[in-house]
């Protein structure tokens, strides 16, 4: 009990006495998880969230062109711009302004798609009609134009993902404005058949069944998104938890060269209490450092125009896998600190690990985006299993025994490392 209270007390005067290395540890990790929050902010955001400027040059001057303008315009994703300085947006200014970047995207309606498109779903209804025994028959063009479509622009820049993203909502665009006008045809046909049909005929809906989102939480008092802060905040207070490695390496190897390691042995107990003592202390550290982190999170990231962090709805959970995780730096760090020689030997090597670790763990960007053999080495960073275990809690509302794997994997990790730092010293003694 001694060797464990003077080994607490003994790092306690160590990190007051290093005013500017105790202003780092908790200062880095709040400016680190801020500055990630906003970079990666826009990424995180549903594409339903932001605007974009479109250049729309209308060439047919027929509904579809009004369809399309309207629609994308009410769709609340899309500024559509059509006119530049008064003038209506030509296809070679259109064409220079992406070329150049000062916009994104544009989309060219080419002249005669809206006679096009009418003509064929005039030809559909024609033949639907044929088939049964309607003789109306509705105008269709003799020849069909030639590889006519809706011409989209974008800055070549411009990354891949947006703009698939961007094609697909245009296209599922498209195809809903043609479907329209199909069965609008459809409907001026059956009032054409039904003499006695009126103007409040019925209109015809061809979505009969939707889309809703239902939240799979196993506790849904609270419905959480993914977003930048939710990520970024938990995501790099585990990295900044794992660099406590750098103090606690540097402290165990100046121990042994100024001596005050051999004085800590003389008192009464074995090595393991000095051991306990300093995974007790900076497990404490870690924890108020995490939740410091979440603090920022919860009140600071508002102030910068950024979503709130959402801490799920069982906070023992989170508190448990905070301690787990600082468990886990801690015992990583008193390896290192046991392991390694020199200061500049343990702190180059625990900085670098660290980083590696948190790379191929899914701090930086998610793991499912990843090869698939960086994957397979990826979940075995100790990094990966904390983070798992904080979007179990915080995004996926778990409990406990929803986050039990991770945080045993988390433990036994983390005793295996002090069980071999424990075999390292024992065999340097004798």
């Amino acid at each position: 009990m001694l060797r464990l209270i003077a080994t607490i007390r003994k790092e306690w005067l160590l990190l007051l006495r290093d005013k500017a290395g105790l202003a780092l540890l908790f200062a880095m990790p709040i400016i680190l998880i801020t500055v990630m929050a906003l970079i990666q902010d826009a990424p995180f955001k549903d594409y339903q969230e932001v605007k974009f400027d479109i250049l729309t040059v209308d060439n047919d001057q027929g509904r579809l062109g009004r369809y399309i303008r309207e629609g994308l315009g009410n769709s609340g994703q899309f500024n559509v711009i059509d006119s530049l300085n008064d003038q209506p947006v030509s296809e070679t200014t259109a064409k220079a302004l992406i070329g150049e970047g000062h916009y994104k995207i544009s989309i060219i309606i080419p002249k005669g798609s809206t006679a096009e498109i009418v003509s064929n779903a005039n030809k559909i209804v024609n033949d639907i009609s044929k088939r049964m025994g309607i003789p109306v028959q509705l105008p269709v063009k003799a020849i069909a134009a030639d590889s006519l479509a809706v011409q989209l622009y974008f800055d070549p820049a411009a990354k891949k993902a947006f703009k698939s993203a961007i094609h697909q909502a245009l296209d599922n665009f498209l195809t809903q404005v043609q479907t329209d006008l199909l069965l609008e045809r459809i409907q001026l046909q059956l009032k054409s058949k039904d003499s006695t049909a009126t103007d409040t005929f019925p209109a015809i809906k061809l979505k009969a069944v939707g889309l809703q989102e239902t939240n799979l939480g196993k506790n849904q008092e609270i419905d959480v998104i993914s977003n930048s802060v939710q990520h970024n905040v938990p995501a790099w207070s585990i990295f900044a938890m794992f660099f406590i490695v750098i103090p606690i390496a540097g402290n165990m190897i100046r121990e042994r060269e100024d001596g005050s390691l051999v004085r800590m042995k003389l008192i009464p107990g074995n090595y393991l209490s000095i051991l306990s003592g300093k995974l007790l202390f900076f497990v404490g550290i870690c924890v108020v450092q995490f939740y410091l982190m979440i603090v920022i999170g919860i009140y600071v990231m508002p102030l910068l125009d950024l979503p709130a962090l959402q801490l799920g709805v069982n906070h023992l959970a989170g508190f448990i896998t905070a301690v787990t995780i600082g468990v886990t730096a801690t015992a990583y760090g008193i390896l290192i600190g046991t392991l390694f020689k020199t200061p500049n030997q343990a702190l180059n090597f625990g900085a670098i690990s660290i980083v590696i670790l948190s790379a191929i763990g899914g701090i930086w960007i998610p793991l499912e985006i990843m090869p698939e053999n960086i994957q397979m080495i990826g979940r075995l960073s100790p990094l990966s299993w904390g983070l798992d275990a904080i979007n179990d809690v915080y995004l996926r509302n778990g409990n406990v025994s929803f986050i039990l794997p991770d945080i045993t994997r988390l433990l036994a990790c983390g005793l295996v490392m002090l069980g071999i730092a424990a075999w390292v010293e024992q065999r340097r003694i004798s």
